[in-house]
């Protein structure tokens, strides 16, 4: 019997060293479950909406056909069959008042948010879809909690979850929303999320490749080394450029805009 426990407790000691190292090199280990990616999602939510300084949304009864037409946009998007948790995650979108700032983020549960900055640079509502695919990749795909987990570890994901700590909360806020330095996706993860939003496209009526857009123009004006935080230079603009268009051609996805003028209607509701 000793023998016995003596080699359980080696085997116990041994899956802990794997799962250790696998956390170590494997970005796609994640221990919590879905119901608390939608809790730490919905945690981090709060602190953004408690925090009008930093983040001043536009009020959805104010602007209510602003959020109708962007809500609408992501519908396509989450109609689309290619979003795994559809039905798990809120899918709560929110736009920021910031017209300086060319922004998007995403938490996680499905909690995304756009500035107003972003929007009026974008050009037409394709470039937008694609900036709101690669968003819906990044929290779908579990991005964020992955990062976290991996910076701050399983233990750290629970007391945020259970606001043990609030000024926790509002630190990974900052660095979800790219106004404080700490978390950052990784090339595998953007490239990931790139990829993906030419998938989500494809089966929407506008271009699949909508999220090079964004990219092209920066290179055009000469931005590349300027490019925001929720699309980052890493990998940089023109091989995110490549891979986008590349990805689409693997496809066969239709690239052609639906560019509707409306696009211009839907700046126009925003403060200006």
């Amino acid at each position: 019997m000793k023998g016995f426990s003596k080699v359980l407790g080696i085997s116990i000691v041994a899956v802990i060293l794997t799962v250790s190292a696998c956390k170590e090199k494997n970005d796609n280990f994640l221990l919590p479950s879905i119901e608390e990616d939608v809790d730490l999602g919905a945690q981090v939510a709060d602190e953004i909406e408690n925090n009008p300084n930093d983040f001043p949304i536009l009020d959805e009864s104010e602007y209510e056909d602003a959020y109708s037409y962007l809500n609408e946009l992501l519908n396509h998007i989450l109609t689309s069959g290619e979003v795994q948790y559809q039905d798990e995650f809120v899918w709560d979108i929110h736009i920021i008042k910031n017209d300086s700032v060319l922004n998007a983020f995403a938490t996680p549960g499905g909690y995304l948010y756009v500035y107003t900055g972003l929007i009026k640079y974008l050009d037409q509502e394709d470039d937008l879809m694609g900036v709101l695919g690669h968003e819906v990749a990044h929290s779908d795909l579990r991005h964020t909690t992955r990062n976290i987990q991996r910076q701050y570890g399983i233990n750290f994901i629970l007391q945020l979850i259970t606001g043990e700590d609030p000024s926790q909360l509002a630190q990974i806020a900052g660095q979800i929303a790219g106004t404080a330095a700490g978390l950052s996706f990784s090339r595998s993860f953007e490239e990931e999320a790139d990829a993906k939003s030419v998938e989500y496209l494809a089966n929407t009526p506008y271009a699949c490749n909508g999220a090079y857009s964004f990219f092209q123009k920066l290179l055009d004006e000469g931005q590349a080394n300027g490019t925001p935080a929720f699309l980052s230079t890493h990998p940089n603009p023109e091989d995110r450029v490549d891979d986008i268009n590349t990805k689409a051609d693997e496809l066969g996805c239709d690239i052609t805009p639906l560019a509707p003028a409306t696009y211009e209607d839907f700046k126009n509701m925003l403060p200006q």
